[in-house]
């Protein structure tokens, strides 16, 4: 057993971070809660603006440094790592988790309800624009925000030979040997208490979604004492799948939760209101591209709805505290891409498997509701918004099997975000890990145990909204740390671009005398991959 690859000091600061959290909202969850929004109203009021620059921002330099001669850098030797749909299987549902299975069919609800831009509740044009938030929120912005961490911690470990994923390690293109020192500590520990804060946005999503599915299924009561089992239950699997490892366990997991999820979504398609799907999606798309920066730059400093705090803010904030950790996870699983793959991977990858959600999800249960099929709304309103999702699911052909595989789905999408972000916690942690090392597995477990262990608590406590609002709180530094991380990236890549791509045309080079083919061939080979290896997407589904 490695216990020497632990990082004591920050276990312990992260942990410390994470009890004084968890112990005054135990004591005192009213006014724990209550601060937490005192904090919260005066970011979002002083800093909101903010959050919607860099997130613009964020996505321009992306789509800039994909198409410079910049991404045409590989991230490391040799061959990608994962097949290119087992790659963006595990970057999607760990970045996802079972977000998109409560907020896919229903988040329109609410925007048809109560509109942004002074628009009538329930009015046409609201209808427009109901499914088009959804795919706004959780299209190429997200995972923008999602993705830039990911290019400078790669190009640290895999260009620069760094000898970690964390986020101290991608500046120290800035803060030098600072990044050993404490300013390296407080940049790591800001990562992982904004990473604990985002997971248990997400269990508290998923825990009542999958309890409503067993008092449907069972008419088991819905109480604190089912909310835990699930939890508990779910922390059994999570350890389960964290003890075999990232290949044996997560990417398993990950190919199979993709394969369902894209299945469910093809029943419905064909089963469900094929035509309004289609043409909803059709006017989403032109809606969301007609109006993305409108969107993307909405205050109401007039009108004061609260709309974009609310919703647009919400949502960047809880992007950017879990940001660090897709990004360390995709850096991880990236090797053997190039700068461009992993952009483009991830802003169109990720974004049209949310977008399918929204497309089928969404506009299924929107059609029952205008339709008069299922009274959604009004579900909504007094049962809350499990029950409605269920509703809608159980209004379609064979709706019980489609209950049972939709919360099926979303307990492995949780599971896969939390066994993602255990795994990411436990590499932030350890100390002296070689390229391609996996942390000790004891570790791993413990992670996962601490993540669920912490919401189980808070449950006690009725301290879930309180985390939900510290996700967005511990965004902000965030949003400076990865500013810094961009400022890293571009000082190195200016510096080490002529002789990173000799290094790697000499490569190149080298595999073409050895087996006497020409350059332009081994480099169309490196390019697309090796048909018919272990590795290539061929081979998967032979």
């Amino acid at each position: 057993m490695r216990t020497n690859t632990i990082d004591k000091q920050i276990l312990a600061i992260a942990l410390s971070l994470v009890a004084l959290l968890v112990v005054p909202i135990l004591i005192n969850p009213k006014q724990g809660t209550a601060f937490l929004k005192t904090i919260l109203d005066f970011i979002t009021g002083r800093f909101g603006p903010l959050y919607l620059w860099a997130c613009l921002g964020i996505f321009g330099f992306l789509i800039w440094l994909a198409f410079s001669k910049y991404g045409k850098i590989k991230l490391g030797k040799g061959n990608p790592e994962f097949s290119t749909f087992s790659w963006l299987a595990l970057i999607f549902t760990a970045g996802i988790g079972s977000g998109i299975m409560y907020w896919g069919i229903i988040e329109w609800a609410f925007y048809y309800t109560a509109p942004p831009y002074g628009m009538d509740p329930k009015s046409v044009e609201a209808a427009s624009f109901a499914p088009t938030y959804g795919m706004f929120h959780w299209g190429f912005s997200a995972w923008a925000i999602y993705c830039v961490p990911s290019i400078p911690i790669a190009y640290a470990v895999y260009i620069k030979k760094q000898k970690s994923f964390r986020l101290s390690t991608a500046c120290r293109g800035i803060i030098g040997d600072r990044a050993d020192g404490l300013l390296g500590k407080v940049i790591d520990v800001c990562f992982m208490f904004g990473l604990i804060g985002g997971i248990g946005t997400s269990l508290a999503l998923g825990t009542p979604l999958l309890a409503e599915g067993i008092h449907h299924m069972f008419d088991v009561e819905k109480t604190l004492t089912l909310n835990l089992s699930i939890v508990v239950a779910l922390m059994i699997f999570f350890s389960i799948c964290l003890y075999f490892g990232l290949k044996k366990g997560l990417k398993l997991l990950s190919d199979w939760n993709l394969y369902l999820y894209v299945a469910i979504a093809v029943f419905i398609f064909i089963f469900g209101p094929t035509a309004f799907i289609i043409a909803s999606f059709t006017d989403s798309v032109g809606v969301l591209f007609s109006n993305f920066f409108r969107m993307s730059l909405y205050t109401d400093p007039v009108g004061k709805s609260g709309f974009g705090e609310v919703w647009t803010l919400f949502y960047w904030g809880w992007w950017f505290s879990y940001a660090p950790f897709t990004g360390m996870f995709a850096a991880r699983i990236s090797k053997g891409r190039t700068i461009k793959m992993l952009i483009l991977g991830q802003l169109i990858g990720g974004t049209l498997g949310c977008w399918l959600a929204f497309a089928i999800f969404g506009n299924t249960s929107m059609f029952f509701e205008i339709s008069g099929l299922v009274p959604v709304l009004d579900i909504l309103q007094n049962e809350g918004a499990p029950a409605a999702i269920l509703a809608s699911l159980n209004a379609l052909p064979l709706g019980g099997i489609v209950v049972v595989l939709y919360l099926l789905i979303a307990a492995i999408f949780l599971a896969t975000t939390v066994n993602s972000a255990a795994y990411t916690l436990a590499d932030v942690a350890s100390v002296n890990l070689k390229e391609g090392e996996e942390p000790v597995r004891w570790y791993r477990v413990f992670w996962g145990i601490v993540l669920t262990s912490i919401s189980i608590i808070l449950m006690y406590g009725d301290g879930l909204e309180a985390l939900q609002t510290l996700s967005i709180i511990t965004a902000l530094p965030l949003v400076f740390i990865i500013m810094l991380m961009i400022a890293s990236f571009m000082k190195w890549v200016r510096v080490d671009y002529d002789s990173v791509m000799l290094e790697q045309q000499n490569t190149v080079s080298e595999i073409a005398v050895e087996e006497e083919v020409p350059v332009s061939k081994v480099e169309k080979k490196k390019t697309k991959g090796l048909a018919g290896s272990k590795l290539s997407p061929k081979a998967d589904f032979k």
